[in-house]
C-alpha cells in the first residue's frame, strides 16, 4: 500500500553540493516516485511510494550521485517517525529545561548505533561542552544549546564515533516537514 515518506538527504546545498530542488524533484518523479514535493532548499523531499523505506534509501543515494555527481545519505521516514523525532526528543518542549527549536535537533541515523558507542560519546562529551545528547530509535537527539557552529559535535564527528551515517534537522524544520506530510 502506498504511503507518504520524507527523504532527509544529507550534504545537499552545503559546500559545493549545490542543486536546485526542482531538479531533485524532477529526478525523483522520473524514478517513479509520486506526489513529489520539496521542503526548503536543504534536501527534504516528500513523496508517495509503496516500497519499504530501507530499500528506497540506497537507490536514492545512488541516483543522486549519478545525477548530481556527489555522495549524499538518504534517511527515509514516515510521518509517524518524523512526529516521534519531535515528540520523543527530550530537549524539545516548553520550560527552562528545554532548548530552542532552532538549537534542538533530531539526527536521523542509517541504523541503530551500538549503545556502548553512544554512552561513551555522552560520557566523554559531558566534560567538553554544554550540548546534551540522548538516543532514540534510529535517531540521536541533540541540543546544541549555544549553536551548531560553536560545537565540536559535527556530523562527521558523530558519524565516525557512532559508526553510522546521519543527517540532522532542527525542530523548526521537522515541524515544517510534518505539516506538509499531513
Amino acid at each position: 500500500m502506498a504511503e507518504r515518506f520524507v527523504a532527509l538527504l544529507g550534504s545537499i546545498n552545503v559546500g559545493k553540493n549545490r542543486i536546485k530542488m526542482a531538479d531533485l524533484a524532477n529526478m525523483l518523479g522520473e524514478a517513479g516516485f509520486r506526489d513529489v514535493v520539496t521542503v526548503a532548499a536543504s534536501g527534504n523531499v516528500i513523496f508517495t511510494d509503496d516500497r519499504d523505506p530501507r530499500l528506497i534509501e540506497p537507490g536514492l543515494e545512488s541516483a543522486i550521485e549519478a545525477e548530481f555527481g556527489f555522495k549524499s545519505c538518504a534517511m527515509v521516514r514516515t510521518a509517524g517517525e518524523v512526529r516521534a523525532a519531535i515528540d520523543k526528543n527530550p530537549f524539545h518542549g516548553t520550560g527552562p529545561e528545554h532548548g530552542s527549536d532552532k538549537m534542538v535537533h533530531s539526527i536521523f541515523l542509517s541504523q541503530q548505533p551500538e549503545t556502548g558507542a553512544v554512552d561513551a560519546l555522552i560520557a566523554e562529551h559531558a566534560t567538553k561542552g554544554s550540548e546534551r545528547l540522548a538516543l532514540g530509535d534510529r535517531v540521536l537527539f541533540l541540543d546544541y544549546v549555544h549553536g551548531v557552529g560553536v560545537s565540536d559535535l559535527s556530523n562527521k564527528v558523530l558519524e565516525r564515533r557512532l559508526k553510522v551515517k546521519g543527517t540532522a534537522r532542527n525542530m523548526n524544520s521537522l515541524k515544517n516537514i510534518l505539516s506538509k506530510m499531513d
